[in-house]
């Protein structure tokens, strides 16, 4: 179950010196079962202590419209990007604006996406249709990148959102062995 708190129009109190509110980690991921909910607050430049006030204000707010408890860290933006900061790859690529219901990379002027490259060279001709029948459906039926806005950018490489990333990842490693997966920002 994915908690969408991001896509909810909530009414959030929160201050000038809050740059953005992003919901990120497993709890964005369709098909996953988080225990919690990660929330990040980037804020402008303003005192650490006054960082963990505001921060709990959004906490409680927040948690108002969830069932799974909510994690809640905070960050100033000029040390976001620090190499010591681990999480900012996470937030940046998955992470889903609560302020403005899409993606942080927007803000920061990107667009993520996942790219996944595969040969069906070495398949038997029934596991090639299998794969064909994975990506684009059968009789009706979508498939996975109709059902999920992927799109087909050639034969042999498939462009999808980062939340949906297992949803293609499980499926394709069952049938074709041959293939790359890559994270881009453009």
């Amino acid at each position: 179950m994915m908690q969408n708190l991001w896509l909810k129009k909530t009414k959030l109190n929160y201050s000038k010196d809050v740059f953005d509110i992003v919901q990120f980690g497993s709890s964005i991921m369709v098909d996953s079962s988080p225990n919690d909910i990660d929330i990040a607050v980037i804020f402008f430049n303003i005192p650490i202590k006054e960082q963990l006030i505001q921060s709990q204000l959004i906490k409680e707010q927040l948690q108002k419209n969830s069932e799974l408890l909510i994690h809640i860290k905070s960050y100033d933006l000029y040390f976001f990007f620090d190499e010591s900061n681990f999480a900012k790859e996470n937030i940046i690529f998955y992470g889903k604006s609560v302020i403005a219901n899409d993606y942080f990379a927007k803000k920061l002027g990107f667009n993520p996406r996942i790219q996944i490259s595969y040969s069906l060279k070495n398949l038997k001709k029934k596991d090639k249709i299998r794969f064909h029948y994975l990506l684009k459906g059968k009789k009706g039926n979508y498939g996975l990148l109709k059902k999920h806005g992927g799109s087909l950018i050639n034969p042999g490489l498939i462009e999808i959102y980062p939340e949906y990333e297992s949803v293609f990842i499980e499926p394709i490693k069952k049938l074709a062995t041959n293939f790359k997966v890559k994270r881009i920002l453009f």
